[in-house]
């Protein structure tokens, strides 16, 4: 049941009933009524609002039956009262107004949005975002260019706003942005489970006048300083080791989404290990060799 209105529930319910509408003025009601051919909105006001079909969207995949449902709020410009007192509104106009300040926002703090493909050509596809044409070029399809773009039609992505011209009505996506940022993200959090101080295996990916770049596995590489290569001092990593060579590295330390690795301290870390190998005493099966029990021991004794 619902709560009856409080007086002052009432007065601005009563307010809200004689302010004046004209052409121009933009509303915001409550959806109450769907048909095939136009949708009720409850105002607030003396009269109900009536948005015809052709008024709905600009998005030309819009359903008037699966898109919009009575409880949904809209805003709206009124175009006009007919004969029967009817407010005549158009969503469309509303947002050509205000649709270009939410797109500048959504770009401004990068905000991911889902659209679905429209269309497709040579260049690009098309979608629709608050009811603007919006283009997304092949190259910002995917992380490599598409060349396939009929296959996006229909498909759903996630996007993010990067040009808003509202005077040359461009509205440009990209879908790249976004899976750039979901990459990062996803690679930052594998370095971070890194097990600093373990010496792992890993293959010489790119000599830098600097150090070197060495996989690890898992997508991630690190940074071997040239510092951090050897022993001796060297004037380049040519010196010591070669791209496509197989080498152990030590991670030394995980910092801003940078690996830092250590051949140097790997080996440093292997040489007590081999030591320790080459002096152990020689070994016996366990036939041969027996740990020695107490009883063995007193027997030894000289009483």
């Amino acid at each position: 049941m619902d709560e009856p209105l409080s007086m002052k529930d009432f007065e601005k319910e009563l307010e809200g009933s004689f302010r004046s509408l004209a052409p121009g003025d933009v509303v915001t009601g409550t959806v109450i009524g769907v048909s095939d051919t136009e949708v009720t909105v409850d105002l607030n006001y003396y009269t109900e609002g009536c948005i015809p079909l052709e008024e709905l969207s600009n998005d030309p995949r819009f359903s008037i039956k699966a898109d919009i449902v009575p409880g949904d709020t809209v805003t709206a410009v009124v175009l006009r009262e007919n004969r029967e007192g009817v407010l005549i509104l158009s969503r469309k106009q509303a947002d050509d107004l205000l649709a270009w300040d939410k797109l500048k926002k959504l770009m401004e703090e990068k905000t991911p949005v889902t659209v679905k493909i429209a269309a497709a050509s040579n260049a690009g596809v098309t979608t629709y975002l608050e009811g603007i044409r919006a283009f997304i070029p092949a190259s910002k399809l995917a992380l490599s260019y598409v060349e396939d773009t009929d296959s996006y039609i229909g498909k759903t992505v996630q996007a993010a706003v990067i040009t808003v011209d509202e005077e040359n009505k461009k509205l440009v996506l990209s879908v790249k942005d976004v899976l750039r940022e979901q990459e990062t993200a996803e690679r930052n959090s594998r370095i971070a489970r890194l097990p600093i101080g373990t010496v792992v295996s890993g293959t010489v990916e790119k000599i830098t006048p600097y150090g070197a770049f060495v996989t690890i596995g898992d997508g991630l590489s690190g940074l071997v300083h040239i510092s951090q290569i050897c022993e001796k001092r060297i004037k380049s990593a040519h010196e010591a080791i070669k791209e496509g060579e197989t080498v152990s590295v030590k991670i030394l330390d995980v910092k801003d989404g940078k690996v830092s690795l250590s051949i140097k301290a790997a080996t440093e870390q292997e040489e007590p290990a081999k030591e320790l190998e080459e002096a152990a005493p020689e070994t016996y099966t366990s036939e041969e060799y027996a740990a020695p029990t107490l009883g063995d021991l007193l027997s030894k004794l000289k009483i």
